[in-house]
């Protein structure tokens, strides 16, 4: 219940966020374009908090749900307007300026996410060290040549100082192009290229990159003493607690954590003997795993315990990553379009059938990343944040009625036939394109809880 309320917390403050700079962007457009703006809503529904300075004055409102959110202007479509607010009704001006209005909303979720970009590397980003951990059998990093011990140097001529640029690089690769090459240094400190050869299934659906990749960073050993014990597990069933040394493991010496780790989830449901040091003296413990499944659906050992993580283990293996602000600009804007260019060809492939729907999000997802980005830290919050409001600015331009681009649409054939479409014509590809919007966060949301089920 707690990890719930947290991501929900945190799903509306990113949503909340995003639908203000959006919508921001329309409102700042249309006072500089001389548009008169009756309300600025974040949310629909009741309001919670409404503020107006004087009645010829704009309406701020909040409100009940944080779903959206819109700006409404004058305009003689949507109701009589006053003769003196004629001159400032949105559908009287100019068509550039009814452009301008309309695409500003997504152009400032293009400069949030460089904003947002700015900051983190400004200020800097602290990670791991890219040092290639232990490499998985039949996976795609064994069969480039990886070796445990291997430094990422580098993805496609792009440095890579932590694994987060690793990992962001390898998704962006993954949907641009078939091969992937990696420079690495090896545990010899020579340097070679690793060449990564992606499947189609993987082109097709980059969220099965963790499954299908088999890089992990490196862990040091870690001693097998128990920090915590999870209430009514098999750990605690068995007597197991807090401080416990494992020292072996059905007669096998166990020199560190990840060996109890392999050992218990290679034996789901079956009798395993540990030889325990407490406060100086060793005693056997007879335990048996739950069985779960996988993340790949197969069965697995659980115990419920964890492991304590000794002060200062990791301090060698992590580095903090910095740009000066004109250079942290230029990579903000690069990853700003980068991200954009790789959200745009992916709609365009799930859209002619090259890519997998599982990619699509739904808000259940979303709420989940919020929350889990936002326990690693402000800088991994901010980036999410930077994704989702590239994310949202593509979307909204999409040629699709009822959104932004659908408007632009409009415009743009305004421009051709030299007059606009007919309001009939309007609402009736606005009732299309709604229907169309129902049907994609309805299968977004099927996706989600078939993620959750799974």
């Amino acid at each position: 219940m707690g990890t719930l309320v947290y991501n929900v917390f945190f799903f509306i403050v990113a949503v909340g966020i995003l639908i203000v700079f959006h919508e921001f962007g329309h409102f700042w457009a249309a006072r500089r374009l001389g548009v008169k703006v009756l309300r600025f809503s974040v949310g629909f529904g009741a309001p919670l908090w409404r503020y107006q300075r004087s009645p010829q004055d704009t309406e701020f409102v909040v409100g009940a749900l944080p779903l959206g959110g819109y700006v409404k202007m004058v305009d003689e479509r949507e109701g009589q307007v006053l003769a003196q607010d004629l001159p400032y009704a949105f559908n009287r001006q100019p068509l550039l300026s009814r452009v301008s209005i309309v695409a500003a909303g997504p152009g400032f979720n293009f400069l949030l996410a460089i904003l947002l970009y700015w900051v983190v590397l400004v200020s800097g980003e602290t990670g791991l060290r890219p040092i290639v951990g232990q490499i998985e059998p039949g996976t795609l990093a064994q069969a480039a040549g990886f070796q445990q011990g291997d430094e990422i140097l580098a993805i496609e001529g792009e440095k890579t100082p932590t694994w987060n640029q690793v990992f962001s690089l390898l998704f962006s690769g993954v949907i641009e192009r078939p091969k992937i090459e990696i420079e690495v240094v090896t545990s010899s400190r020579e340097k070679q290229v690793r060449v990564l050869e992606i499947p189609r299934e993987l082109a097709e659906n980059p969220n099965l990159l963790g499954q299908k990749l088999g890089l992990k960073p490196f862990e040091p050993p870690v001693p097998a003493v128990i920090d915590r014990i999870e209430p009514a597990s098999p750990a605690e069933s068995a007597g197991l607690r807090p401080g416990d040394k494992i020292v072996a493991v059905n007669g096998v010496p166990i020199q560190e954590w990840r060996q109890v780790v392999e050992i218990v989830r290679a034996h789901p449901g079956q009798v395993l003997k540990l030889a325990v040091e407490r406060q100086g003296h060793v005693q056997e413990i007879v335990l048996i795993p739950a069985q779960v499944l996988s993340r790949e659906g197969r069965p697995q050992g659980k115990i419920g315990a964890g492991v304590k993580v000794p002060p200062g283990l990791y301090e060698p293996y992590m580095v903090t990553y910095r740009l000066g602000p004109i250079a942290a600009l230029m990579s903000a804007v690069d990853k700003t379009f980068e991200f954009s260019w790789m959200t745009l060809k992916m709609l365009g492939r799930m859209l002619i059938g090259e890519a997998s729907i599982q990619n699509l999000s739904g808000p259940i997802s979303i709420a989940q990343y919020a929350g889990q980005s936002a326990a690693l830290g402000m800088s991994y919050f901010l980036k999410f944040l930077a994704v989702i409001s590239i994310s949202l600015g593509v979307v909204n331009l999409l040629p699709v009625p009822v959104l932004d681009g659908g408007h632009l649409m409009f415009y743009l054939v305004e421009a051709v036939r030299g007059k606009p479409l007919s309001d009939e014509a309007i609402a009736r590809f606005q009732q299309i394109g709604m229907a169309i919007l129902i049907a994609l966060m309805a299968l977004a949301i099927f996706l989600d809880i078939q993620r959750l089920l799974k």
